[in-house]
Formats: structure tokens, C-alpha cells, sequence
């Protein structure tokens, strides 16, 4: 019987022990994921700097960017990583229903910042200042909109975690992936601070 008992014992120990391998593996992939999203956004930070100037007798910088309404829509992004936060130290509490709450708060301010992205590039678009404009205005779409589909990606994201967390509630599996989630969220907005300064404020000023 206590043969049983430790062969039982030895085999959850086992199970526990590949669980964490798993997730620090799986962490250790994202890690890596994240430095090649690194790479893709640093190419496009550079090339921006290459055509910062190449206005091509279009509209430049100064005659197109809303610095206030750039910095609401900063705003939103910076809220949403404070909310993001708060839902990951709920799930450390396992207070599964205060996690999901405090997710849709972030989903909330992050859908908020892709609507003002949306209507800026939808107002520039309309105005004749669209993306074949000029190698300033093609080198800004690409790196913001490139941002913005990885906010769009990482809404999709919370979207289908929160219903796990409504089904399956706090488990290893969900808190692995919402840590990669959290990770992805705040890598997001190290990058808008980014694309704020040297796009929007270097722009402007």
C-alpha cells in the first residue's frame, strides 16, 4: 500500500514537474517571438527615419498630426497596461471573476485606442493624404498600422481568454497564456512610446 502511495505520490510529482517545463518553455518561445517582433519594429522605425522628410510636396508632419488627440489615444494604451496589471495580480489571488473584470477593462481603453487609429488614418485617407502620398506618409502607415494590427491581435486574444477563464477558470494552461498575453500587452506599449516620440512629438516639434 505505501508502495502505491509513494508510486502515486512520484507520478503527480512528475506530472507538476512537466507542467512547469511546459510553461517555462512555452515562455521561453514567446521570449523569443517577442525579440523577433523587436526586429520587425526596429526595420520599420529605421526605414520612418529614412523617409521622415520625403514629403514629396504633400502634407508633412506638422500639417497632419493632432498632438492632443495622439496623446488620448497614448493614454488609453497606457491605462489598458495599469488594467492589464491589475488582472494579472487578481489571477496570482486566483479571483477568477475579478481577472475576467479586469481584462475587459483593458479590452475596453485597447479598443478605444484602435478606434482613434482608425478614424485618423480613415481622416487622412480621406483628405488625399493616404499611404501612396508620399514615403513619409507610406513609411507612417506602415509602422502605426503595424502597431495597431498587433493591438487588434492582441484583442482577439483577451477576447478568447476570457471566455477559458469563463469556462475553465484559473488553471496552469490559462495562467501560462495570460502571462504570454501580459507580456505581449506591455511590449505593445513600450512600442507606442516609441512610435509617440519619435513619430508624433519629433514631428511636431
Amino acid at each position: 500500500m505505501n508502495t502505491m502511495s509513494a508510486t502515486i505520490a512520484h507520478d503527480h510529482h512528475d506530472h507538476h514537474d512537466h507542467a512547469e517545463e511546459a510553461k517555462e518553455n512555452a515562455l521561453f518561445g514567446f521570449w523569443i517571438y517577442l525579440m523577433t517582433d523587436c526586429i520587425l519594429f526596429a526595420s520599420l522605425f529605421a526605414t520612418y527615419a529614412v523617409l521622415d522628410h520625403n514629403y514629396a510636396g504633400g502634407p508633412t508632419s506638422k500639417d497632419i498630426f493632432d498632438l492632443k488627440y495622439v496623446f488620448v489615444e497614448t493614454m488609453f494604451l497606457l491605462i489598458s497596461s495599469f488594467t492589464n496589471g491589475f488582472a494579472m495580480i487578481s489571477m496570482h489571488r486566483a479571483d477568477n471573476s475579478r481577472t475576467i473584470k479586469w481584462l475587459m477593462l483593458t479590452a475596453l481603453f485597447g479598443l478605444g485606442f484602435i478606434g482613434m487609429e482608425v478614424n485618423e488614418f480613415t481622416h487622412l485617407v480621406l483628405e488625399g493624404s493616404g499611404p501612396g502620398r508620399s514615403g513619409f506618409l507610406s513609411a507612417f502607415f506602415t509602422l502605426v498600422g503595424t502597431h495597431g494590427l498587433h493591438v487588434t491581435t492582441g484583442l482577439v486574444w483577451m477576447s478568447v481568454m476570457m471566455l477559458q477563464l469563463h469556462f475553465k477558470g484559473i488553471t496552469p494552461r490559462t495562467s501560462s497564456r495570460l502571462l504570454r498575453l501580459s507580456l505581449f500587452w506591455h511590449f505593445l506599449d513600450v512600442v507606442w512610446v516609441g512610435v509617440f516620440t519619435v513619430v508624433y512629438l519629433m514631428g511636431v516639434l
